[in-house]
């Protein structure tokens, strides 16, 4: 099976990922499942959404699981100070 041209409205599913804000990923996602969920599309970019919304999500998650590890830092720099303290 060849690899069709990717449609302007289905871009490849790691085009730009990581450069998205957690924001921009999540909107895109949004939109994503809403375009999969409402049907009518060709197999081929069906299949083209779904790698790039599991791109999304995994963008997203890492945004997520970022921001936990800087929150339990500050939070674990914090208690140290107040036990000092």
């Amino acid at each position: 099976m060849t690899d069709s041209p990717h449609t302007p409205d289905t871009p490849a599913p790691d085009d730009g990922v990581a450069a998205l804000s957690y924001e921009e990923a999540r909107a895109e996602l949004v939109d994503t499942v809403t375009r999969l969920e409402a049907g009518n599309l060709p197999l081929e970019e069906s299949l083209r959404l779904w790698e790039r919304g599991e791109a999304l999500a995994d963008r997203c998650q890492a945004w997520l699981d970022g921001a936990r590890e800087k929150l339990e830092t500050a939070k674990a720099a914090r208690e140290s100070a107040d036990a000092e303290g």
